[in-house]
């Protein structure tokens, strides 16, 4: 790794440094209190709203700052940041455009529930509402999709406001924050009076601890129970509850089944491990949950993705939800046991007194089966080069032990079901938004956050297009991340639905006329390599692999491959299509 890649260990001597009180402007304030808060590194690109933040940057070697080449790419670097490490992720940008730039990183973090503090400059608080150049009302557009926003107009607030910031995104259940500071606030002095202490807010205090009545009503809920089957989400990841998961299965023998933001919950080698439900979920999943008599959704939320149909969603079972946020518990399926609280401590709890679900022998061993039938597969070749089998590759060269992001689609659909997770924050990719660009520039925040493991990026050759200016930062910081394009010269998932439900009338989807990716990447300073048949696959990641620095691999894989299993819109989990072996 490089050197210019931030490492920055607070010290109780630095820490004192920055604590000094002393007038200084609001820019300084906000740099200090950043690092008081245990921030790394900060992603962001300047404008005129910023300037004094920036200028306040120059020369203090202690903030360590990544210049992205666009606005999108901070925040969704800002956010690989933050899942891949479990800290809050921080970007900063100007007004009007440059913030307007961040709204669809913003949205994707808050459908993911992803802890981020968004800097935003604006213009000076005297010409607010005037229309003033480069002026747009942030706080307004992004009221939707924040979890608390604040409009600072006065410079003794800053720090008071950042560290609430943090303790809103990081606590309960976590999202974004943006914190939007007009110009002049920047620039004012004042007494410099850090905030520490913990944060009390009036009206916001989420609740951790579970309400033990209901424990008990889940307990001998799993005393009773035939076919229990647990139904584990990315709340288990971002509230640090995977041992805590691992010890409750592991008592009381519960299958279990993850979502695709669960993935890296629960090691995928365990053998009360089915796989991912839903959509492109495994056989055994969807059936598990349709046959079973007992659903414990653990900080899951019912995404449509996952249900299918609603009305004939685990049609014989009793629902038992654990959820920090108690509107997800009965929003989108009945639920007859709501459990409200942490994950990782209502866990501990269950795990204090757990039941053992000893009449499941039977449906263990049903499940065994389902797996052992109708695992994923798809027809190899030797011809032509396969998706499935270039991420089976990775996973077999890397042991599965990589941090993978992803963009949307195909490439998302079979790096989670052919790439094995053993290790949680290990699998970083936009679950509900679904964003297209976010991939690679959130390996960049990945790699930041773990500069000591190998992150790889999968993508599709549409959505690399979107934030491939991010190869200049990983060129000029030689930033080590592996960029993985399968390119199959279309909208892949896009072509597979107008192919399935729309009788094959396809409609602007052909990206035939993209960019040489290889001599794109070399003009960015990276190298870049390609592969069209498994040898030099093989050859090629295995170089990419020796390449201390930044690699792009382009995979030529087949333009009409489908991700199978499939359901259907408006069919129940269980009606699948199953593809050329169905």
């Amino acid at each position: 790794m490089s050197a210019q890649i931030p490492n920055v260990q607070s010290t109780d001597q630095l820490r004192e440094k920055w604590m000094k009180p002393e007038v200084i402007t609001g820019s300084e304030m906000l740099l200090r209190s950043l690092l008081l808060e245990g921030v790394e590194c900060v992603f962001g690109y300047p404008g005129g709203a910023v300037l004094y933040i920036y200028d306040a940057m120059h020369g203090f070697d202690d903030f360590k700052h990544l210049l992205t080449r666009h606005e999108q790419g901070a925040i969704h670097a800002a956010d690989g940041y933050a899942r891949a490490s479990g800290k809050v992720g921080v970007c900063i940008a100007t007004s009007g455009p440059g913030a307007t730039n961040l709204v669809t990183g913003i949205a994707t973090a808050y459908m993911d529930s992803v802890p981020l503090v968004v800097i935003t400059g604006n213009v000076a608080t005297t010409l607010i509402g005037t229309d003033a150049f480069q002026e747009a009302d942030i706080t307004g557009i992004t009221m939707p999709i924040t979890k608390h926003s604040y409009l600072v107009r006065d410079v003794e607030d800053l720090p008071r406001v950042i560290h609430e910031a943090f303790h809103i995104a990081n606590t309960g259940r976590k999202g974004p924050v943006l914190i939007d500071i007009p110009k002049d606030v920047s620039a004012a002095k004042s007494l410099f009076k850090p905030h520490t202490e913990p944060v009390v807010m009036r009206g916001y205090n989420p609740r951790v601890v579970a309400n033990k009545l209901q424990l008990d009503k889940l307990h001998q809920a799993i005393v009773e129970a035939e076919r229990p089957l647990i139904l584990a989400g990315g709340g288990v990841v971002y509230s640090g509850g995977h041992e805590e998961l691992l010890k409750f299965v592991t008592a009381t023998g519960i299958p279990i089944t993850t979502t695709l933001l669960g993935l890296g919950g629960f090691p995928s080698g365990n053998d009360l491990w089915i796989g991912m439900p839903g959509m492109h979920g495994t056989y055994a999943a969807n059936q598990a949950i349709q046959q079973s008599d007992l659903l414990i959704s653990i900080g899951a939320r019912f995404d449509d993705r996952v249900t299918g149909k609603l009305d004939g969603f685990a049609p014989h079972a009793r629902i038992a939800h654990i959820d920090i946020d108690p509107a997800e518990i009965g929003k989108n399926v009945k639920t007859d046991i709501p459990i409200v609280g942490d994950v990782k401590t209502v866990l501990e709890q269950l795990n204090s007194d757990a039941a053992y679900s000893a009449k499941a022998d039977a449906w263990r061993q049903k499940i065994a089966e389902w797996k052992r039938d109708k695992p994923f597969r798809y027809d190899d070749s030797d011809e032509v080069l396969k998706p499935q089998w270039v991420v089976e590759m990775l996973n077999d060269t890397t042991r599965g032990e990589a941090i993978v992001t992803t963009d949307v689609g195909q490439h998302q659909m079979w790096a989670a079901q052919y790439y094995r997770f053993n290790k949680p924050r290990s699998w970083v990719t936009s679950g509900g938004l679904g964003t297209m660009g976010f991939g690679f520039p959130s390996a960049i925040g990945a790699q930041m956050a773990n500069p000591d493991r190998l992150v790889i990026s999968i993508n599709g050759d549409g959505g690399m297009q979107m934030c491939a200016q991010e190869l200049a930062i990983c060129a000029i910081n030689n930033i080590p991340v592996k960029i993985v394009i399968l390119n199959n010269q279309v909208l892949g998932m896009v072509r597979q639905w107008q192919e399935l439900i729309y009788e094959n009338r396809y409609s602007h989807i052909d990206l035939s006329g993209s960019p040489d990716f290889v001599k794109l990447a070399e003009a960015y300073g990276v190298k870049g390599l390609r592969a069209t048949n498994k040898e030099e696959a093989q050859a090629a990641w295995k170089e990419a692999m020796d390449t201390p620095g930044p690699v792009v691999v382009e995979f030529i894989v087949n333009k009409h491959e489908n991700v199978y299993p499939m359901v259907p819109q408006g069919a129940t989990i269980d009606q699948m299509l199953m593809g050329d072996k169905e």
